[in-house]
């Protein structure tokens, strides 16, 4: 880790002006940061401005449009679909959820799919800006196929992430945010930047059998689904709501957005849904059951050697408490990936250290 933390304004500051020097508004740049740091100070270090290079060099090169402008390319009472015109992730992806949100408030639940977008970092961000506002949220995308099925040799879903944030009355929402694989791919190419062996659950090599070596992922190899064929499962119905039913690319149709030359949309797809949970139960009596849940949790009898049992979401919350209060602490592979977005952005990274 570095030794140095750095202020959560500080990093959010030099990710919105590197946005920024790309072409996006003051908006759309702020709305990048927020997603990106509120990540990184969750811990959840794979999917925060460790990526940002990564989204520069597409905007770079015109995969991404700076001016890109999400809008509503059909809707009714409860759903919408959105398309991304082909901007940055994060943007069509809060568009979304705040455009169901709104309609929840409205109707009770709403759905809202995505067409047209690009990875859009941390699912976890989109459903807490509905548990925020007192809706229960669930978020999740598609990707290029990087999992294999029980059996395969190769690659049949993407990582496909879901995640789900829920109003906790006097406790933090709760926050569960994962990959459809037994671990996210960011963490196999960290593994791999980093010269270390992995788990011999994550991957599997060439022969379709589990390997502990990720220096051939991803042209090599495919992540294990999470649970074998319960996360195979899974994924299929994040890949039927975020890329069948939207009208995005889906499996093999989407593009890789690291790993291409740039150039192309990778027409990811996305859903977004949101359940106002007081048209349902007074919201005085679902807080109140939500925290009496939790609570029941926390006062269950644990295992030896264990000093709390904790609910989804709790870690990354106190995690997050720690990082506004002390700043972030950035793993070195992150703040290798902020060099080169300096770099490209023509930014002091020290500046943000200072």
């Amino acid at each position: 880790m570095s030794t140095r933390p750095v202020a959560f304004e500080s990093l959010h500051r030099f990710t919105r002006e590197a946005f920024r020097r790309f072409g996006l508004s003051e908006t759309d740049a702020t709305t990048g940061a927020d997603v990106l740091v509120t990540t990184d100070a969750w811990g959840v270090f794979t999917h925060g401005t460790k990526a940002l290079a990564g989204y520069l060099r597409r905007l770079k090169l015109g995969g991404l449009r700076p001016q890109g402008r999400p809008h509503i390319a059909a809707q009714g009472g409860a759903w919408a679909t959105v398309d991304g015109d082909s901007s940055l992730g994060m943007i069509p992806s809060v568009f979304a959820m705040k455009t169901a949100v709104t309609k929840a408030k409205e109707q009770g639940v709403a759905y809202v799919g995505v067409r047209n977008s690009c990875h859009f970092g941390a699912a976890g961000y989109y459903a807490w800006l509905a548990a925020r506002e007192g809706l229960i949220g669930l978020a999740m995308a598609n990707d290029i196929p990087s999992v294999a099925a029980p059996g395969s040799r190769g690659p049949i879903t993407g990582s496909n992430p879901i995640s789900y944030a829920v109003p906790a009355g006097r406790h933090p929402p709760l926050l569960l945010d994962m990959s459809t694989a037994t671990v996210a791919g960011g963490k196999v190419y960290t593994a791999r930047t980093r010269g270390e062996r992995i788990p011999d659950t994550w991957l599997l090599g060439a022969d379709g059998k589990p390997t502990t070596d990720p220096s051939g992922y991803p042209d090599v190899g495919a992540l294990q689904p999470a649970a074998g064929h319960k996360g195979y499962g899974i994924s299929l119905l994040i890949e039927t709501l975020s890329g069948i039913l939207t009208g995005a690319g889906f499996t093999w149709q989407v593009g890789s957005w690291m790993w291409d030359e740039g150039r192309k949309p990778t027409n990811h797809g996305a859903a977004f849904l949101a359940i106002k949970t007081d048209l349902v139960m007074p919201a005085a009596e679902f807080a109140q059951r939500m925290e009496a849940l939790v609570d029941e949790i926390h006062a269950a009898p644990r295992a030896a050697a264990v000093e709390r049992l904790y609910v989804p979401g709790e870690m990354e919350w106190e995690r997050h408490a720690h990082a506004i209060k002390h700043g972030i602490a950035l793993p070195d592979d992150v703040v290798v990936n902020l060099k080169k977005a300096a770099e490209l952005a023509g930014l002091d990274l020290n500046t943000v250290f200072a």
